[in-house]
């Protein structure tokens, strides 16, 4: 029996309780005033509970070849970098791979619209990350007028069907859209003006965008309402708290990828033989120890 409950898919959310009795689930995450916020010490305790089912979860994917494509859509200042950067700072670079395309160049403007994503679809054994993706012609590209309205409908007719093509091959597909308020945006993007640490995040773009909410807004539920389908649909995430948003995604996107812990190797270091090679008398060059 002990061997046989191995084998079997963990959710996160069980095997943190398995492993914490005592741990208290965290309390739903109201909108807007009156979010509680998450405690460092909470938010740690269980990221690393997360963090160990990711490593399992990326043996899974390397020993069965799984394919997965996620894709992190949302507003400016909704917290997709980060919610990135804690689902993929315990895993290898080399699996989760995060694919953050820059403006497309004149060559690739004159391409088919879903031909310069391509290249980075994931092969066997690989989990890549958009942040923003081929979603950007629904959104920043549609309110900014970087696009036709044709161009736009044309989009929203053929992605269903390049999506089903996508999952049908065999990878596993989940969008996720990061929900934040007016309010909390403006203070995130505010905070960017005044912290020399993220005054790169602001560009002209989000500067211009800024005094578009509903023109966003509308372009969302268009997008939602053509593209929400049975074969890859959309889930959205509150984004009002950080720690929040990060741990719900992480334990979202566990439970939506099917897989199992595989036995662990039993590692040995062996001993070492220390001693027996002496370093030339090289002249280096030591960094100043400044801290």
């Amino acid at each position: 029996m002990a061997n046989e409950k191995k084998k079997q898919i963990v959710p996160a959310a069980n095997l943190s309780k398995e492993k914490n009795a005592k741990r208290k689930p965290g309390k739903g995450v109201p909108q807007g005033k009156g979010i509680t916020k998450l405690s460092e010490k909470k938010y740690q305790q269980e990221l690393r509970l997360l963090h160990e089912e990711l490593v399992h979860l990326q043996s899974w994917v390397i020993a069965k070849g799984l394919k997965v494509c996620i894709v992190f859509e949302g507003r400016d200042g909704a917290g997709k970098g980060g919610t990135i950067k804690a689902l993929t700072e315990r895993v290898s670079p080399r699996v989760f791979r995060v694919v953050a395309l820059p403006a497309p160049t004149e060559r690739e403007k004159t391409q088919m619209y879903q031909q310069r994503y391509m290249p980075y679809m994931p092969a066997a054994g690989e989990v890549v990350i958009f942040d923003r993706s081929w979603y950007n012609r629904a959104g920043v590209e549609r309110v900014m007028g970087f696009c036709t309205e044709e161009q736009v409908h044309t989009f929203l007719e053929t992605v269903p069907m390049v999506e089903r093509l996508m999952v049908e091959s065999g990878i596993i597909l989940i969008k996720y859209w990061l929900d934040v308020s007016p309010e909390e945006q403006e203070r995130r993007l505010r905070a960017r003006i005044d912290d020399g640490r993220k005054t790169w995040k602001l560009s002209q773009m989000d500067i211009r965008s800024f005094e578009l909410w509903d023109d966003y807004s509308r372009a969302r539920d268009e997008m939602f309402a053509a593209t929400d389908s049975l074969w890859a649909p959309w889930f959205v995430a509150n984004s009002e708290d950080k720690k929040r948003v990060r741990l719900n995604v992480i334990h979202h996107l566990l439970q939506h990828i099917p897989y199992e812990r595989l036995p662990k190797k039993k590692i040995k270091l062996p001993k070492r033989k220390i001693g027996n090679y002496h370093s030339p008398d090289y002249p280096l060059k030591h960094i100043p120890e400044t801290y």
